[in-house]
């Protein structure tokens, strides 16, 4: 009882981080899939845990975010498979949304999408990659996708080939 009470005290009263934060952090890569992510949090009772690219920290996902993921899961549509007519139907309007940046290339080819041209802001690339992969019958998106970043003008290629 009185470990307990005085770690409560350091934890309000303390002005070093060192004395509050977690030791042993259980960390996941940015491609782990949530299922993986739920049983990691769960059997180490945690509400948070850091998402790391290559060792770097490029994000927290909390208890929340796979719920969330669930919830848009149960309350779509169920995916049917789709012709490539229907698809490109689809997708067609996808690079006409008033975020899509212009010159966007999709070519289709039996249910794999591929993502061609230049974006200024490198989160038009996930939503993008998100969209394509929502649109019932699509089975893969390829990655083409080229970044200027407007500041300093460099060139960042995307994840060339990467299916997803």
């Amino acid at each position: 009882m009185t470990r307990r009470l005085s770690s409560d005290y350091v934890r309000t009263n303390t002005r070093r981080v060192s004395e509050i934060m977690t030791r042993d952090v259980v960390s996941v890569a940015e491609g782990t899939p949530l299922t993986e992510v739920v049983r990691l949090m769960e059997r180490h009772r945690i509400k948070r845990m850091p998402v790391l690219r290559g060792g770097a920290l490029i994000g927290i996902v909390s208890r929340a975010d796979p719920l969330r993921a669930l919830q848009r899961l149960l309350v779509a549509e169920p995916k049917t498979a789709a012709s490539d007519e229907t698809i490109r139907h689809v997708l067609d309007e996808l690079a006409q949304a008033p975020w899509a940046p212009h010159g966007l290339t999709v070519d289709l080819a039996n249910g794999v999408v591929t993502l061609d041209g230049v974006i200024l802001n490198e989160r038009k690339r996930r939503a993008l990659r998100v969209a394509a992969e929502n649109v019932p019958g699509v089975k893969a998106v390829i990655d083409h996708i080229v970044w200027v970043e407007p500041v300093t003008g460099w060139i960042v290629e995307g994840p060339s080939g990467k299916e997803s």
